[in-house]
């Protein structure tokens, strides 16, 4: 079972969420929050208890943004997705930033949305397609400043590293890319070696702090 929090101001959009995720038998909204400060709190209190963390942007007291950075200094390491209005990139790229490893519009349909949950609670990351397009549209960007670590990074992976920040399985980047999973998989390991990290999830945050993506 994966125990969720739920944080929005909106309660009719709390309970709507909550209605529709018990639709799921393995899916459990086991707390809610109205604002940042409630949420913090039950992260606080009831941590052990709490699998996955839906999280609203725009909220009073605090926000989600407060919210993802107080989490970061307090050590809290529940997995978040943002769940929004505003289908912001900037804004994305911020939560992002501050660790959250998904991101998805309130106008996802259920199994999108469970699927992102599913993902994030195994230790995923999630966005929704419209950042993920433009993720794939944009081209890297590598600065003049970069260390050489980051230089020795190729085109060839520069692109497998995009992929991976869209959330796509290394099976996926290979059907896009019209290379076969294996050399996918060597290009994802070169690419954590480069970076200097253990999973795809900090590749793509140390990717974001670099100015890469």
């Amino acid at each position: 079972m994966i125990r969720v929090l739920l944080v929005d101001d909106q309660t009719l959009l709390r309970e709507g969420l909550k209605s529709l995720l018990a639709l799921k038998d393995n899916i459990q909204v086991v707390a809610e929050a109205a604002n940042g400060e409630e949420a913090l709190q039950l992260l606080a209190d009831r941590g052990g208890e709490i699998d996955v963390v839906l999280l609203d942007i725009r909220m009073p007291v605090l926000d989600g943004i407060g919210v993802l950075k107080a989490m970061r200094e307090q050590d809290l390491t529940q997995p978040v997705l943002v769940l929004t209005t505003f289908d912001d990139t900037e804004q994305a790229l911020e939560c992002i930033r501050y660790g959250a490893k998904g991101y998805a519009l309130k106008d996802i349909n259920l199994e999108r949305l469970t699927g992102a949950i599913e993902t994030l609670a195994k230790g995923g990351t999630a966005l929704s397609p419209g950042i993920t397009d433009r993720i794939l549209t944009a081209a890297p960007k590598r600065n003049d400043d970069q260390s050489p670590v980051i230089e020795t990074l190729t085109d060839s992976e520069l692109k497998v590293l995009s992929l991976i920040a869209a959330g796509y399985s290394n099976g996926e980047i290979a059907d896009a890319l019209c290379r076969s999973e294996g050399t996918i998989r060597n290009q994802v390991s070169f690419v954590l070696r480069k970076l200097d990290v253990r999973d795809r999830t900090r590749a793509v945050l140390k990717a974001i702090d670099l100015g890469l993506l």
